[in-house]
């Protein structure tokens, strides 16, 4: 089992949004670096922190889990969608997605107080330049995140 970090913009979809659907795919992801995460790393039962970005409060919010491993993400072939790639092939699609189910919801790990944790100074989510939408987590990060939460 790995550990993974998600963003998304809550505006768009947030943890509670996940937590009414129990299981969603985790689409559009147009970046090769992490597209090729979610295709070769991504396994079935890989535990997955839920992170809200562009919004008021910042931070790990969720625990979700890899209930379906990568598969053709659809939406490329969608001329009408917002996430439309005209140089995808159906024969050998360009973009992949996974399925993930709810958890559970965790207090607020801001930004502010991941950066100023010592333990999380190599994670990717910290480092400039490298925030993708899809990050790995180490089993410490992710101990020290939910320790962080105030529950375990």
């Amino acid at each position: 089992m790995a550990y993974w970090l998600f963003k998304t913009e809550p505006d768009t979809f947030s943890i509670d949004t996940l937590k009414q659907q129990k299981v969603s795919c985790w689409e559009g992801v147009r970046n090769y670096q992490a597209r090729n995460m979610m295709r070769d790393d991504i396994k079935l039962g890989d535990q997955v922190l839920i992170y809200h970005s562009s919004c008021k409060d910042v931070g790990v919010v969720g625990i979700a889990e890899v209930v379906r491993e990568a598969y053709p993400d659809h939406f490329q072939f969608d001329p009408e969608g917002p996430y439309f790639d005209p140089k995808s092939d159906l024969d050998n699609p360009r973009w992949v997605m996974v399925d993930i189910e709810y958890r559970r919801h965790l207090r607020l790990v801001s930004l502010k107080r991941i950066k100023a944790n010592p333990v999380l100074a190599e994670m990717p989510l910290v480092k400039r330049g490298n925030r993708l939408s899809i990050m790995p987590v180490t089993e410490a990060q992710w101990q020290e995140i939910l320790q962080m939460t105030g529950q375990f």
